[in-house]
């Protein structure tokens, strides 16, 4: 049976797995980018089949849109790497404020509301954790989410409306939930994924925004070109951002949410608690500041998106959650064995 040193040991590896994954994968499709540009760049060296002596014999064309591309990838790809590697690093120390303040998330204090403070204080307390800053979002709907990249240095961000419509035994449930996913290090390795994604993504809309800009404010004959290259880089990010990204998240672990549910039903001795939570939660779950922000609802305790939002309508491929109903039902069972 796994114990929660193996889900640590699990999300170690997976982490660094995933710090490999991201720069590799980012430097092999600018290889493929630069490659099709230089195949359509090089429309000169298109080869003649009827000049063949063997047909077996590589196109010259091909031949010239390799060499090609290799000279401009030994000068480009290093610092694409370099970049990847680079706001990896950045967001391992930062990403976690970023994330909060495009949550909206506002920091409370013992002072402020002492008795959710002193309800994620108890819990941490009985689990030998250290105390997470603790965030409310301006929300009535209902979900929470941890990050940080150690339970050192971790938030917990709770929605207003959570705190206000579920009782105390629920909200325990779900702190107790989040605090799992610090404890089993999902943090970090959650960080990472959304951070990443969140990085190229934005990318893919200032290449948008600024081929946008030069169509409507053309000034010299260049601008054309320019224009070209800005949708063509917008088209890379995007691809990456939104298709190769998320597929490696989904890589790593679908399971989580399951890992933290259990954990948390051993912390409070509860878990039909925290299937009533879950069962309130389903109900009002969308956060509509985070449809702005639709990366970061793999750290939410249930899916924030709004149905309408391009990540919602394809949640059955790109989905990091398990079915709530699932969810709820191993609780249940788990609740009827004690």
């Amino acid at each position: 049976m796994a114990t929660t040193y193996d889900f640590i040991a699990q999300n170690k590896r997976r982490t660094w797995l995933l710090v490999l994954l991201f720069p590799l994968t980012f430097v092999a499709l600018g290889y493929v980018f630069l490659w099709g540009v230089q195949y359509f760049s090089l429309s000169s060296y298109r080869y003649d089949a009827t000049s063949a002596s063997n047909i077996n014999m590589v196109s010259p064309h091909l031949l010239a849109v390799v060499e090609s591309t290799n000279q401009i990838a030994l000068q480009v790809l290093p610092w694409l790497w370099l970049g990847a590697v680079l706001w990896i690093v950045i967001a391992y120390y930062t990403g976690d404020r970023l994330l909060l303040r495009g949550a909206g998330a506002i920091e409370i204090y013992r002072d402020d509301q002492p008795e959710i403070y002193r309800l994620v204080e108890n819990l941490c307390i009985s689990q030998g954790l250290p105390m997470p800053r603790v965030y409310i979002i301006n929300d009535e709907s209902l979900n929470a989410f941890a990050t940080g990249r150690d339970p050192q240095h971790a938030s917990v961000a709770l929605t207003k409306g959570i705190v206000k419509k579920l009782e105390r035994a629920e909200l325990e449930g779900v702190v107790a939930h989040e605090l799992a996913h610090i404890q089993n290090r999902d943090i970090r390795l959650m960080l990472l994924a959304v951070a990443g994604i969140s990085f190229f993504t934005f990318l893919s809309e200032i290449c948008f925004r600024a081929a946008f800009s030069t169509t409507r404010h053309r000034r010299g004959k260049n601008d054309g070109w320019v224009t070209l290259f800005l949708v063509a880089a917008g088209i890379f990010f995007a691809i990456y951002g939104f298709v190769i990204a998320p597929l490696i998240r989904l890589a790593l672990s679908r399971t989580r949410e399951y890992q933290a549910d259990a954990t948390a039903a051993l912390i409070t001795r509860n878990p039909g608690a925290l299937a009533r939570a879950l069962e309130k939660i389903a109900q009002d779950a969308r956060v509509e500041v985070l449809d702005k922000h639709a990366s970061m609802a793999a750290m939410c305790i249930e899916n924030p998106l709004s149905k309408k939002t391009f990540f919602a309508s394809i949640s059955g491929v790109f989905s990091t959650h398990p079915p709530i109903e699932k969810r709820i039902e191993c609780l249940r069972r788990m609740d009827s064995a004690q």
